[in-house]
């Protein structure tokens, strides 16, 4: 299963940790936005050659670094077609570098509309019966799955034929997210209700890998550590997409009750305080990428002191 190859990988690496690339023309260089700006103007394109240009730089620093990177698609959607065309580029260019993509999406419908969605992410298009295609070719997807099972399913199915994964949304980062999140249904809190949904999916669907983990993790954020170490106690299978470190606030401690005994079980994110670190360092933009790479080796290296050595 795909959450194997994504604990191998950090395994290897020795870091828990992935990159998030939530590009915006603020965040990146001028020297690149002047590259991308003199061949195509202060156009869409325009712009989403310098994500596409700022993007590989980063992938090309820090593929040595971290496992994974998480390509925030609204960033990219925002630019129109100029935008997925750059975002396809730099998912591919991640997987080229054998890094382990899982593309922030959070996605969810139901029926015809929610295969759609799957097939774009996680499996491939027929074209006239004959060929098919995978327009993005991800590893994973984060998944909306609050309209219940229906949601869900057409990408559990892609998961199981394509060995894919998902992370469905469980108690996510932003402070509102108790105004749902948290109320009490049925005698449980709504956000374990739909960590209950993943287990029966995964028992329903034999989705759990050698390793251990199912297919569909759980996005549980850093800014919920008391949450994150209930969780972690009560679902010992299923792997953790958490958000918050950085910018928004969570730090080694918060994060570490997401992990087992072992140091295994959960991906902590980052995104501006990677992508943004050369603004924070005062470095020289032609160091951004390098910037970059510190502050994810800084990262590493705090997570894996408070939880140990990852076996």
């Amino acid at each position: 299963m795909s959450m194997d190859v994504l604990q191998e990988k950090i395994r290897s690496k020795k870091n828990p940790t992935v990159a998030g690339l939530d590009p915006k023309l603020d965040y990146i260089p001028q020297y690149l936005k002047d590259e991308a700006f003199a061949k195509y103007g202060k156009t869409l394109k325009g712009a989403a050659e310098a994500y596409r240009l700022f993007c590989r730089g980063l992938i090309d620093a820090l593929y040595e670094v971290v496992p994974a990177v998480k390509p925030q698609s609204a960033y990219f959607e925002v630019l129109g077609s100029e935008g997925i065309a750059a975002l396809e580029d730099v998912v591919a260019y991640a997987k080229e570098k054998d890094l382990y993509v899982i593309m922030d999406a959070k996605r969810g419908d139901i029926g015809s509309t929610c295969e759609a969605y799957a097939q774009a992410y996680l499996g491939g298009i027929s074209i006239d019966g004959e060929t098919t295609l995978s327009p993005f070719d991800c590893d994973c997807l984060t998944v909306n799955g609050y309209l219940g099972t229906d949601g869900i399913r057409p990408f559990t199915e892609l998961c199981r034929q394509n060995d894919k994964a998902i992370f469905l949304l469980v108690k996510t980062s932003n402070p509102s997210s108790m105004e749902l999140q948290d109320l009490i249904a049925g005698g449980r809190l709504v956000h374990t209700a739909m960590a209950d949904l993943a287990v029966r999916l995964t028992d329903k669907e034999q989705l759990v890998g050698k390793s251990g983990w199912s297919a569909i993790g759980a996005v549980v954020g850093a800014t919920h550590p008391e949450d994150l170490k209930n969780l972690r106690e009560k679902y010992p299978n299923i792997f953790f997409l958490v958000p918050g470190y950085g910018a928004q606030g969570g730090g080694a401690k918060d994060v570490a009750p997401a992990f087992d005994a072992n140091g295994r079980g959960a991906i902590v994110n980052a995104s501006r305080s990677i992508l943004c670190a050369w603004q924070k360092q005062h470095a020289p933009e032609h160091d951004y990428a390098k910037a970059a790479a510190a502050e994810a080796v800084r990262m590493r290296d705090e997570i894996v002191g408070e939880i140990g050595t990852i076996k």
